[in-house]
């Protein structure tokens, strides 16, 4: 059956899910970190002079490598351009951090996935409960909407009133577009896709402090709560300090699950820092995960660590792979977003419409893409005259015939060929996931 596009019919429907949860006084909540971005402003010509000083070997990265100094940055940089990578890397130099904010032009950004995502639902007029690490001024003012609030002194406040006096946290980006040309020891490579690394110069986020209570106070109001989205463990690197975080988190998800049974708990994951941390997560957390989200690229990393590659490029070889995990990791499904499709497969949930999920995720992070900023509703439904996906409609045509073993709604996304950004995307599709539940969580208080 050929995919029904539905887009506009679940846009319309978001003023009033967003009144409704503004009257309630409930809705999303989106944990647990954030940061300021120093996003580079792309020019291939600086970049391939940094590679004739600086590129002394062949462009390569292996897992929990560290960029020490300039020549680890030109190595480790040219190898995620030339495949159209995307992923992240911790700066250990301050040095790497001045040169490249010497060399290139910047400004600065919101970082951090539940911070995104906050500003990418405030945007769109939704209240949202957030939790961040980064309280600086800089940070805050990106989160300044109505209706996000975090919590300080066991009470619900408006996040201008959590401003600390606190510097920023630093995250370098750097995007590099599809078609540019890199320079590699006479060689001359184009870059594979538009995408972006992001290079972390930041001690605090490898413990990622969670406030207690910021924890107590959603165990007290639970029942307030239509889904919980928790991300930013990435960045820990040391064992002691992951199990320590997993022993305080499981016993509080633990808790949110029994006083609101109904609550979504949505795990983000992304590009970890150590492979063997990411395990240990999935292993620790999995129990309590009702979705995991992820895109192709770590889907594709995780798979082809455990022995069992996809093809991206191939939607039965897709599902294989999520199979795979599911088997791995006790998660009830997986939301997977990509530029050309957000996909749901495992277990059906009972009265949640994922296919809104899914669409409003792709139009919201269709439009950052598309503007470079957090989009209003007006913005999102420009967004509508692009055209759907051609691969993302190949997909959903094919995927009935495929014998599956879970459930699988697939939404094709409206493709650009060069977005005019990409950082973000993920964490603004993870926003618009989350107005499924809230509609949910809506419906059965009426």
């Amino acid at each position: 059956m050929a995919y029904q596009d539905r887009y506009l019919e679940y846009l319309e429907s978001v003023p009033e899910i967003a009144t409704r949860c503004f009257a309630a006084g409930g809705g999303p909540v989106l944990a647990y970190t954030s940061n300021l971005d120093v996003v580079v402003t792309w020019n291939v010509d600086t970049f391939n002079a940094i590679l004739d000083q600086y590129l002394k070997e062949e462009p390569s990265f292996t897992d929990e490598e560290t960029i020490d100094n300039m020549e680890d940055f030109a190595r480790i940089v040219s190898y995620f351009a030339i495949h159209g990578y995307g992923g992240e890397v911790e700066v250990t130099s301050k040095e790497v951090v001045e040169e490249m904010r010497r060399l290139f032009e910047y400004r600065y950004e919101l970082g951090g996935t539940c911070a995104q995502g906050s500003a990418a639902l405030g945007a769109m007029g939704m209240p949202v409960l957030t939790h961040i690490t980064d309280q600086s001024a800089e940070v805050i003012e990106w989160l300044d909407y109505e209706g996000i609030e975090s919590t300080k002194d066991g009470k619900r406040v408006p996040i201008r009133e959590c401003v600390s006096g606190e510097a920023p946290l630093l995250h370098l980006i750097v995007q590099y577009p599809k078609g540019d040309k890199i320079r590699v020891g006479g060689k001359e490579y184009e870059i594979a896709l538009s995408n972006r690394i992001i290079i972390d110069y930041d001690q605090v986020h490898k413990i990622m402090p969670v406030r207690r209570d910021f924890l107590d106070y959603l165990e007290e109001h639970a029942k307030k709560i239509s889904s919980y989205d928790i991300s930013g463990f990435n960045a820990i690197r040391d064992q002691e300090v992951l199990e320590g975080r997993i022993r305080e988190l499981a016993g509080h998800y633990r808790v949110m699950k029994e006083k609101n049974p109904n609550v979504i708990i949505y795990f983000e994951s992304a590009h970890y820092i150590s492979s063997q941390i990411r395990d240990t997560l999935y292993d620790g957390i999995g129990e309590y995960m009702d979705i995991m989200g992820m895109n192709e690229e770590e889907l594709e990393d995780l798979t082809k660590r455990k022995a069992h590659p996809v093809d991206k490029e191939d939607i039965e070889s897709v599902l294989d792979g999520l199979d795979y995990v599911l088997e791995l990791y006790p998660a009830k499904g997986i939301v997977m977003h990509s530029k050309d499709y957000a996909l749901y497969y495992g277990e059906p949930m009972e009265n949640v419409d994922i296919e809104m999920g899914l669409t409003l995720g792709n139009l919201m992070s269709g439009t950052r893409a598309r503007i470079g900023r957090y989009g209003t509703r007006e913005d999102c439904r420009k967004s509508l005259e692009l055209d759907l996906s051609q691969i993302g409609l190949e997909f959903a045509k094919r995927l009935p015939q495929i014998r599956k073993k879970h459930t699988a709604i697939l939404v094709p996304s409206r493709y650009m060929e060069k977005p005019r950004y990409t950082i973000g995307l993920g964490d603004t599709f993870v926003a618009g996931m989350q107005l499924c539940f809230a509609r949910t969580f809506l419906n059965a208080l009426s």
